[in-house]
């Protein structure tokens, strides 16, 4: 579905995206990086990292032999990676197509290059136009890419193991590459994405595979522009975060769903997973009190749930006293 035109038809459409300018400046900046077999590229990783990275081989896995589907670029990525797994040749991998699936269905990610040899491990090398100013930059943005970096890194530790080789040879340690400053300058950071990489396994375990989902919807299900559109689209349950709002053209939709039913995940990410099993702020607020008796899968979040609410009771009180006091 085109969920930018369906957001729209619903009433709920939303300025969506990067600007122009923002995509123009990154794909100059990342063909900076990459030009001349990635030359500027290995240089940050030989002088600035200080590492050693020995003559270097460059594969580019954008088109094969002039076909940009999927399904072959997939399959020169496994064959040269099985390649330089088995031999310890070939170092470097631009625009490597990897697959992870996803709730039962197969997804496609591109990194932007695939580094290989460092130390005989395989590294992500994620390109990003924000700057790191005096050796800072904005902790979202470098959140996200690091969000980012882990998939990427699981999806190449799995194809890695399907090539008969230990998924530990993908490195947890990610280069992330950005300007300094406020030039066009690049500058390399090694970045661990191993938190990243805990909550992403985690995640991926507790999705419903898509075929459940679909088994229980209805068989005439559309997600065609019509008179029943919004009801189509709330058969399908909504997983509203605060952060879909910078990835997902459905956001403000599922926003107003999700505040609508009091879903948890209106609150934040963290919040929803927090509070684990509850959906609901309202249930959420029930355990609290203890007007509802938990489930025994809920019971340690019940427990949490009602100390906290004890918690900010006794501070409530207390400055209600401190108040009276003065």
């Amino acid at each position: 579905m085109d969920k930018d035109a369906v957001a729209r038809y619903l009433g709920f459409g939303a300025p969506f995206g990067q600007s122009q300018f923002a995509i123009t400046r990154g794909n100059a900046f990342e063909a900076q990086v990459k030009a001349d077999g990635c030359a500027e590229l290995l240089t940050l990783l030989r002088d600035r990292l200080g590492l050693a990275v020995p003559e270097v081989a460059y594969d580019d896995l954008e088109v094969v032999a002039g076909n940009e589907g999927r399904e072959v670029r997939h399959a020169r990525t496994r064959r040269l990676l099985g390649r330089a797994l088995d031999s310890g040749e070939g170092t470097l991998f631009d625009h490597p197509l990897l697959r992870l699936e996803i709730a039962g269905q197969p997804a496609y990610l591109e990194p932007d290059v695939i580094a290989f040899q460092l130390e005989g491990r395989l590294h992500i090398i994620e390109i990003k136009s924000f700057a790191v100013v005096d050796g800072q930059a904005e902790p979202e943005q470098v959140a996200a890419a690091a969000r980012q970096a882990a998939v990427y890194v699981l999806a190449l530790r799995r194809l890695v193991g399907e090539l008969g080789h230990d998924p530990a040879r993908v490195s947890h340690d990610i280069f992330l590459v950005c300007p300094e400053n406020f030039s066009n300058r690049p500058t390399a950071t090694p970045l661990d994405v191993r938190p990243q990489l805990a909550v992403l396994e985690r995640q991926l375990a507790r999705l419903t595979r898509v075929d459940r989902i679909l088994a229980a919807l209805p068989g005439d299900l559309t997600f065609e522009e019509g008179d029943g559109l919004a009801e189509s689209v709330r058969t399908v349950e909504a997983r509203y975060a605060p952060d879909c709002m910078a990835t997902c053209e459905m956001a403000l939709f599922c926003r107003d769903e999700a505040r609508a039913c009091g879903a948890t995940g209106a609150l934040g990410r963290s919040v929803r997973d927090d509070l684990g099993g509850v959906d609901s702020v309202q249930t959420a607020l029930a355990l609290a009190d203890g007007s509802l008796a938990p489930s025994d899968d809920l019971a340690e979040t019940a427990a949490q749930l009602r100390t906290a609410a004890r918690l900010r009771a006794e501070a409530l009180s207390g400055a209600e006293a401190l108040g009276g006091a003065a």
